[in-house]
């Protein structure tokens, strides 16, 4: 059924008809990783993750500019970020990064060519920072995807502000 819609702003649709009609694209969870310089490794729960080109080997993420990523990727001195695709077993890791943290023993890191990523997951690639573009609100970070490592673990999957999983194969 559909929600009426709500008046538009003066340039393209509003904040809530914005969010009710794109959290209805199903997609994975992911956490965005990264190193500063003195070595602390954060990271950030995120959904807006596009594959761009395979040749070169680019990815997307869009970070809100209010977050504290943000801050830490547009750094000169942080040239990598990495991006673990979570399993289904893994929406713990996902409230962690999103700000409801669990215990920090919980989060299962590991190295992946030398740069901090997560363990158990169903997919990590290790980039460098490619290019920065605006992105309204956001700021959208190419990364050239420099490691990659996967496995057959099922996803963890995000859809209208719930998490999910995949239907059982056939």
């Amino acid at each position: 059924m559909t929600q009426p819609n709500h008046p538009a702003p003066a340039e393209g649709i509003g904040a809530e008809d914005f969010r009710y009609t794109l959290g209805r694209f199903a997609s994975g969870v992911t956490v965005i990783t990264a190193r500063t310089t003195d070595g602390s490794v954060h990271g950030m729960t995120a959904s807006a993750f596009v594959s761009v080109s395979m040749n070169p080997p680019l990815i997307l993420i869009s970070v809100d500019r209010r977050a504290r990523m943000h801050d830490i990727l547009l750094a000169d001195d942080v040239e990598q970020f990495s991006v673990n695709l979570l399993a289904q077993s893994q929406a713990h890791l996902s409230n962690h990064f999103a700000g409801r943290p669990g215990p920090e023993e919980d989060v299962p890191w590991r190295e992946q060519a030398g740069f901090p990523v997560l363990g158990g997951t169903v997919a990590s690639v290790v980039c460098r920072k490619y290019q920065v573009m605006d992105g309204g609100d956001h700021t959208l970070f190419l990364g050239l995807i420099t490691s990659t490592e996967y496995s057959d673990e099922a996803p963890l999957l995000y859809f209208k502000g719930k998490y999910g999983a995949l239907a059982a194969e056939q």
